[in-house]
Protein backbone atom coordinates (compact mmCIF):
# COMPACT_ATOMS: atom_id res chain seq x y z
CA UNK A 1 0.00 0.00 0.00
CA UNK A 2 1.96 3.64 -1.10
CA UNK A 3 1.64 6.16 1.47
CA UNK A 4 0.77 9.30 1.28
CA UNK A 5 4.40 10.83 1.77
CA UNK A 6 5.33 8.45 -1.23
CA UNK A 7 2.09 9.66 -3.01
CA UNK A 8 3.74 13.49 -2.20
CA UNK A 9 6.94 12.15 -3.53
CA UNK A 10 5.86 11.14 -7.13
CA UNK A 11 3.73 13.93 -7.36
CA UNK A 12 6.19 16.19 -7.27
CA UNK A 13 8.44 14.56 -9.82
CA UNK A 14 5.78 16.76 -11.98
CA UNK A 15 5.92 20.53 -12.36
CA UNK A 16 1.95 20.52 -11.84
CA UNK A 17 2.50 18.90 -8.57
CA UNK A 18 5.20 21.22 -7.48
CA UNK A 19 3.18 24.22 -8.24
CA UNK A 20 0.05 23.14 -6.85
CA UNK A 21 1.66 22.08 -3.38
CA UNK A 22 4.73 24.71 -3.31
CA UNK A 23 6.99 22.27 -2.43
CA UNK A 24 9.85 20.01 -4.04
CA UNK A 25 12.41 17.35 -3.68
CA UNK A 26 15.87 17.47 -2.51
CA UNK A 27 17.93 13.73 -3.25
CA UNK A 28 21.23 12.41 -1.84
CA UNK A 29 22.80 12.75 1.16
CA UNK A 30 25.10 15.62 0.76
CA UNK A 31 21.69 18.09 -1.15
CA UNK A 32 19.34 16.94 2.14
CA UNK A 33 22.48 18.12 4.14
CA UNK A 34 22.71 21.31 2.64
CA UNK A 35 18.74 21.73 2.98
CA UNK A 36 19.64 21.27 7.06
CA UNK A 37 22.38 23.40 7.20
CA UNK A 38 20.90 26.38 4.77
CA UNK A 39 17.10 26.21 7.32
CA UNK A 40 15.07 24.93 4.66
CA UNK A 41 11.93 23.08 6.12
CA UNK A 42 11.38 19.30 5.08
CA UNK A 43 7.99 18.02 5.33
CA UNK A 44 9.33 14.37 5.18
CA UNK A 45 12.08 12.02 3.93
CA UNK A 46 12.02 8.77 2.13
CA UNK A 47 15.09 6.57 3.59
CA UNK A 48 16.12 3.06 2.60
CA UNK A 49 18.74 0.94 4.00
CA UNK A 50 21.06 2.29 1.43
CA UNK A 51 21.26 5.39 3.81
CA UNK A 52 22.91 3.83 7.32
CA UNK A 53 25.42 1.58 5.15
CA UNK A 54 27.45 4.48 5.95
CA UNK A 55 28.25 6.61 8.95
CA UNK A 56 27.05 9.98 7.09
CA UNK A 57 24.24 8.61 6.04
CA UNK A 58 23.29 7.48 9.82
CA UNK A 59 24.07 10.72 11.15
CA UNK A 60 21.59 12.66 8.54
CA UNK A 61 19.08 9.92 9.41
CA UNK A 62 19.74 11.04 13.74
CA UNK A 63 19.79 14.63 12.57
CA UNK A 64 16.40 14.55 10.60
CA UNK A 65 14.81 12.80 13.59
CA UNK A 66 16.67 15.21 16.55
CA UNK A 67 14.74 18.22 13.64
CA UNK A 68 10.97 16.33 14.01
CA UNK A 69 11.22 15.48 10.33
CA UNK A 70 8.68 12.69 9.37
CA UNK A 71 11.04 9.90 8.62
CA UNK A 72 9.31 6.22 6.72
CA UNK A 73 11.57 3.75 6.02
CA UNK A 74 11.01 1.88 2.59
CA UNK A 75 13.55 -0.92 0.70
CA UNK A 76 15.73 0.01 -1.27
CA UNK A 77 13.48 -1.24 -4.77
CA UNK A 78 10.61 1.06 -3.22
CA UNK A 79 13.65 4.16 -2.83
CA UNK A 80 14.58 3.94 -6.33
CA UNK A 81 10.77 4.30 -8.07
CA UNK A 82 10.87 6.90 -5.87
CA UNK A 83 14.21 8.69 -6.99
CA UNK A 84 14.72 10.38 -9.93
CA UNK A 85 18.64 9.22 -10.23
CA UNK A 86 19.71 5.93 -11.24
CA UNK A 87 21.82 5.41 -8.21
CA UNK A 88 19.79 6.85 -5.00
CA UNK A 89 21.74 7.71 -1.88
CA UNK A 90 18.97 5.78 -0.01
CA UNK A 91 17.25 9.12 0.55
CA UNK A 92 14.43 11.26 -1.73
CA UNK A 93 13.19 14.50 1.26
CA UNK A 94 10.03 16.94 0.78
CA UNK A 95 11.47 20.28 1.22
CA UNK A 96 9.80 23.61 0.78
CA UNK A 97 11.64 25.71 -1.38
CA UNK A 98 12.47 29.27 -0.52
CA UNK A 99 10.54 32.33 -2.21
CA UNK A 100 13.24 34.42 -3.07
CA UNK A 101 11.97 37.53 -4.95
CA UNK A 102 13.77 40.59 -6.81
CA UNK A 103 13.82 42.74 -3.95
CA UNK A 104 16.56 39.64 -2.56
CA UNK A 105 18.74 40.29 -4.46
CA UNK A 106 21.43 42.56 -2.81
CA UNK A 107 23.42 44.97 -5.50
CA UNK A 108 25.11 47.18 -2.46
CA UNK A 109 28.05 45.47 -2.99
CA UNK A 110 28.65 45.86 -6.89
CA UNK A 111 27.85 42.05 -7.75
CA UNK A 112 26.58 40.81 -10.58
CA UNK A 113 23.44 39.26 -11.50
CA UNK A 114 23.39 36.51 -13.63
CA UNK A 115 20.43 36.25 -16.10
CA UNK A 116 18.81 33.44 -17.39
CA UNK A 117 16.58 33.92 -21.23
CA UNK A 118 15.17 30.98 -22.14
CA UNK A 119 17.89 28.62 -20.67
CA UNK A 120 15.79 25.31 -21.09
CA UNK A 121 18.42 22.23 -19.78
CA UNK A 122 17.58 22.04 -16.00
CA UNK A 123 21.18 20.87 -15.53
CA UNK A 124 22.84 23.17 -17.16
CA UNK A 125 20.30 25.45 -14.65
CA UNK A 126 21.27 24.09 -11.57
CA UNK A 127 25.36 24.20 -12.57
CA UNK A 128 24.58 28.08 -13.15
CA UNK A 129 23.04 28.36 -9.98
CA UNK A 130 26.07 26.60 -8.05
CA UNK A 131 28.42 28.76 -9.91
CA UNK A 132 26.89 31.77 -9.71
CA UNK A 133 27.16 31.63 -5.76
CA UNK A 134 30.60 30.09 -5.81
CA UNK A 135 31.77 32.96 -7.95
CA UNK A 136 30.16 35.37 -5.34
CA UNK A 137 27.38 36.83 -7.65
CA UNK A 138 24.44 38.73 -6.21
CA UNK A 139 21.95 36.49 -7.70
CA UNK A 140 20.08 34.81 -10.52
CA UNK A 141 16.71 35.75 -12.63
CA UNK A 142 15.18 32.90 -14.86
CA UNK A 143 13.42 34.41 -17.33
CA UNK A 144 10.55 33.24 -20.09
CA UNK A 145 11.40 29.55 -20.95
CA UNK A 146 14.02 28.98 -18.58
CA UNK A 147 13.86 25.90 -16.92
CA UNK A 148 11.95 25.85 -13.89
CA UNK A 149 13.63 26.42 -10.58
CA UNK A 150 12.13 23.63 -8.52
CA UNK A 151 12.93 21.41 -10.94
CA UNK A 152 14.46 18.25 -9.61
CA UNK A 153 17.42 18.09 -12.08
CA UNK A 154 17.86 21.82 -11.19
CA UNK A 155 18.10 21.44 -7.24
CA UNK A 156 20.49 18.69 -7.61
CA UNK A 157 22.44 20.61 -9.78
CA UNK A 158 22.35 23.62 -7.82
CA UNK A 159 24.30 20.97 -5.22
CA UNK A 160 22.77 23.61 -2.50
CA UNK A 161 23.00 26.84 -3.69
CA UNK A 162 19.22 27.44 -4.67
CA UNK A 163 19.37 27.25 -0.50
CA UNK A 164 20.94 30.21 -0.27
CA UNK A 165 21.83 32.40 -3.24
CA UNK A 166 18.41 34.11 -4.54
CA UNK A 167 17.13 32.80 -7.57
CA UNK A 168 13.69 34.26 -8.94
CA UNK A 169 11.75 33.32 -11.90
CA UNK A 170 10.81 37.04 -13.44
CA UNK A 171 8.64 37.91 -16.42
CA UNK A 172 9.87 40.41 -18.46
CA UNK A 173 7.95 43.41 -17.30
CA UNK A 174 8.73 42.66 -13.81
CA UNK A 175 12.43 42.08 -14.39
CA UNK A 176 12.67 45.54 -16.27
CA UNK A 177 10.92 47.12 -14.09
CA UNK A 178 13.55 46.16 -11.33
CA UNK A 179 16.44 46.61 -13.41
CA UNK A 180 15.73 49.76 -13.99
CA UNK A 181 14.61 51.13 -10.74
CA UNK A 182 18.12 49.58 -9.53
CA UNK A 183 20.30 51.06 -12.40
CA UNK A 184 21.46 48.10 -13.48
CA UNK A 185 23.15 47.76 -17.08
CA UNK A 186 22.47 44.54 -18.84
CA UNK A 187 25.14 42.63 -21.00
CA UNK A 188 24.45 40.39 -23.27
CA UNK A 189 26.55 37.47 -23.74
CA UNK A 190 27.34 36.98 -27.98
CA UNK A 191 29.15 35.47 -30.56
CA UNK A 192 30.03 39.06 -32.31
CA UNK A 193 30.04 40.99 -28.98
CA UNK A 194 33.30 42.51 -27.62
CA UNK A 195 36.03 40.59 -25.60
CA UNK A 196 34.38 40.71 -22.22
CA UNK A 197 38.05 40.85 -20.07
CA UNK A 198 38.56 44.36 -22.61
CA UNK A 199 35.19 45.36 -21.51
CA UNK A 200 35.87 48.02 -18.54
CA UNK A 201 33.15 47.75 -15.68
CA UNK A 202 30.47 50.41 -14.68
CA UNK A 203 31.06 52.77 -11.64
CA UNK A 204 28.70 51.01 -9.15
CA UNK A 205 30.11 47.47 -10.60
CA UNK A 206 27.08 45.90 -10.69
CA UNK A 207 26.09 44.40 -13.90
CA UNK A 208 23.47 41.80 -15.18
CA UNK A 209 24.86 39.08 -17.00
CA UNK A 210 22.33 37.94 -19.84
CA UNK A 211 23.15 34.18 -21.08
CA UNK A 212 20.37 33.33 -23.85
CA UNK A 213 19.01 29.55 -25.18
CA UNK A 214 21.33 26.86 -25.74
CA UNK A 215 20.79 27.21 -29.77
CA UNK A 216 18.79 30.43 -30.20
CA UNK A 217 20.69 32.60 -28.09
CA UNK A 218 19.31 35.76 -26.44
CA UNK A 219 15.74 36.83 -27.80
CA UNK A 220 16.03 40.31 -29.73
CA UNK A 221 13.63 42.22 -27.44
CA UNK A 222 15.65 41.76 -24.58
CA UNK A 223 19.20 42.20 -26.45
CA UNK A 224 18.10 45.44 -27.67
CA UNK A 225 17.74 46.55 -24.50
CA UNK A 226 21.47 45.78 -23.65
CA UNK A 227 24.29 48.36 -23.15
CA UNK A 228 26.90 45.54 -24.01
CA UNK A 229 27.45 42.78 -26.14
CA UNK A 230 30.51 40.73 -24.72
CA UNK A 231 31.75 37.66 -25.65
CA UNK A 232 34.17 35.39 -24.51
CA UNK A 233 37.19 34.78 -27.60
CA UNK A 234 37.67 31.28 -28.95
CA UNK A 235 40.68 30.20 -29.73
CA UNK A 236 39.68 26.77 -31.94
CA UNK A 237 37.30 26.02 -34.58
CA UNK A 238 34.43 25.60 -31.76
CA UNK A 239 31.51 28.06 -32.44
CA UNK A 240 30.47 28.45 -29.15
CA UNK A 241 30.39 27.18 -25.60
CA UNK A 242 28.11 25.11 -23.39
CA UNK A 243 25.74 27.69 -21.65
CA UNK A 244 27.15 26.69 -18.12
CA UNK A 245 30.73 27.31 -19.20
CA UNK A 246 29.89 30.01 -20.73
CA UNK A 247 28.27 31.78 -18.00
CA UNK A 248 30.92 30.98 -15.41
CA UNK A 249 33.97 32.82 -17.02
CA UNK A 250 31.55 35.83 -18.09
CA UNK A 251 31.40 35.73 -14.03
CA UNK A 252 34.65 35.06 -13.34
CA UNK A 253 35.82 38.08 -15.79
CA UNK A 254 33.22 40.47 -14.30
CA UNK A 255 34.19 39.51 -10.64
CA UNK A 256 37.82 38.71 -10.33
CA UNK A 257 40.55 41.07 -8.55
CA UNK A 258 37.34 42.66 -6.72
Amino acid sequence: MTSSLQTIIRDLHRRRGRERRGLALAEGVRLVEEALAAGIGLRGAAVSPTLEATSRGKALREALEHGGVRIESVSAEALAELAGTDQPQGIVAIIEPKRWALDHIDLGRGRPVLVLDGVQDPGNVGTMVRTALGLGAAGVVALKGTAELANPKVVRGSMGALFRLPAVAADDEGFHAWAAAAGLPLWVAAMDGEAVHRVPLPAAGAVGLVIGNEGAGVRPALAERAERRVAIPLAGPAESLNAAVAAAILLYEVTRGR
